[in-house]
């Protein structure tokens, strides 16, 4: 846009040039014409006047915001260059540091692993120890008891006082003498259980349901090697009318096929829920892992009303981990997978257990939910299982880890089982090295989680600190570990 003053400049040389042609033409004489070319040419004179002398003001306006401009790149560039020292330092210092981490880094390590070895040779002088003190005992005899009747119930303090009681006949007897003795005294519940028919058993069955006579066993599972408790298991048994115990391996397939495992199902999961919701009141990060029977969750009656229950319970998802055999996965119908999955969606875990082979297809597994796999110690250290297997059992906590899956070994029951699955990352145990399943008080598997502490106790004392097994997912257990250990490795687990 023209400036205002430009236009003033303009119409005063117009006025310039024509007052000379009109003094010309009045005061000289001069024609008309001649004085018109005369005030053209002054104007045209003013006209380049005032160009150049804009032109030049310009350029030296022009040169002077040049200078400037020059001065402010040169004061920019030395700023850069300032910011460019001063990052190169920075750099330096971050490097400088990186290493000195490093090297710390490097120094922790290898004490961490200096630690672990130390841990593996006491764990290693410990099995030693433990063989010697083993073969220098003498004859207890109850290690082939429970080879002889891996499914018996034992009940070690029942053995613990009655060997005081005939210390003399054991020596002298032969080694299979002493093992009825023991068998006659503390495996009684076993005994009058086979000795019922089926009617009886049933009839036995559906009075402890009607009479709420089913009880719940808990079995810690510790963190390898710290030996931490962060699970519990939940094993079934049944009171009869002498309240002898029944192990779940006698009751389970009859009350499958009578239809009575869906109430047990129903009773099992609400102690569980009761005992976890008193248990996070001491600890958030337990966890209770309830188990479930295949009919149960092909029952579209019962799994409705055990699906209404937890959905009442869903803000204990995390904690409650619901456990089925690996038969049970292999054979899922269109029905139980459809409930699995309504599990799955309310925020509940699976385990598996009754692990047999280790075919196993863990992204398959993750997606249905499983987030834990137990597997026996013995068929993980079993050398024959890396030829009949896809996967080496060394390897199989890794492959179950990058699918969010822990590998659980059940069934420990020797400080040298502990050795070999420290070599197999074997991140979690279970077993009557660590401490035998313990019974539930009746007020205990009762109370809730605002209950006092001094109203109940959730573990019996010396009178009920044994199970008869590992459980309705442990049936074979040996009685010579918790015999040698219950004042030793046992006492490392923590008591609820």
């Amino acid at each position: 846009m023209i400036r205002i003053s430009t236009i003033f400049i303009a119409i005063c040389m117009v006025l310039v040039a024509a007052s000379l042609g009109l003094v010309l033409y009045s005061v000289a004489g001069i024609s008309g014409t001649e004085s018109a070319i005369v005030a053209l040419t002054a104007l045209t004179f003013l006209i380049l006047y005032n160009a150049v002398s804009m032109r030049l003001r310009d350029r030296s306006d022009v040169g002077g915001q040049i200078t400037d401009l020059s001065r402010g790149t040169a004061d920019l560039a030395r700023q850069v260059a300032e910011f460019g020292r001063r990052l190169a330092a920075v750099e330096g210092r971050i490097a400088s540091s990186n290493s000195t981490n490093s090297d710390r880094i490097q120094s922790v390590i290898g004490e961490i692993n200096e630690l672990g070895g130390l841990v593996r040779q006491l764990a290693t002088t410990v099995s030693a120890h433990e063989d010697l003190l083993a073969g220098n005992a003498p004859v207890p005899a109850p290690a082939p008891v429970a080879r002889l009747e891996p499914e018996a119930t034992i009940d070690l303090v029942e053995a613990f006082e009655e060997r005081p009681a005939a210390p003399p006949p054991l020596p002298a007897a032969p080694p299979r003498a002493a093992p009825p003795a023991i068998q006659t005294q503390t495996a009684r519940p076993v005994q009058a259980t086979n000795g019922r028919n089926q009617t009886q058993m049933l009839a036995t069955l559906r009075n402890a349901i009607d009479e709420n006579r089913i009880d719940i066993f808990l079995q810690p599972m510790v963190t390898l090697p710290q030996r931490k408790v962060r699970f519990y298991e939940a094993v079934t048994r049944v009171r009869d009318e002498r309240d002898q115990l029944i192990a779940a391996e006698e009751f389970i397939s009859l009350a499958e096929a009578s239809g009575l495992i869906g109430r047990i199902d129903n009773m099992v999961m609400l102690r569980c829920v009761q005992v976890l919701r008193r248990l996070m009141v001491r600890n958030k990060d337990v966890g209770v892992f309830c188990n479930v029977a295949a009919s149960t969750l092909g029952n579209s009656t019962t799994f409705a009303q055990c699906l209404d229950f937890l959905e009442a319970n869903r803000a204990l998802a995390p904690s409650l981990v619901l456990e089925f055999k690996q038969s049970t996965f292999r054979n899922l119908g269109p029905a139980e997978t459809e409930n699995l999955a309504a599990l799955a969606q309310r925020g509940f875990r699976f385990s598996i257990d009754h692990v047999t082979d280790l075919r196993i297809e863990p992204r398959e597994l993750a997606d249905r939910g499983v987030r834990f796999i137990k597997v026996p110690a013995s068929l993980l250290l079993d050398p024959r299982q890396a030829s009949t297997s896809d996967i080496h059992p060394s390897d199989l906590s890794d492959l179950l880890g990058r699918f969010g899956i822990d590998l659980i070994a059940e069934r420990i029951e020797g400080e040298r089982a502990v050795v070999d699955l420290l070599d197999y990352d074997v991140r979690f145990g279970q077993g009557f090295l660590f401490a035998p399943p313990r019974p539930l008080r009746p007020d205990g598997a009762s109370a809730t989680g605002g209950a006092s502490p001094n109203q109940a106790q959730d573990i019996q004392g010396p009178n009920g600190s044994a199970s008869p097994s590992q459980g309705t997912t442990s049936g074979t257990t040996s009685a010579a570990a918790p015999l040698q250990r219950t004042t030793g490795n046992a006492a490392l687990a923590r008591r609820i």
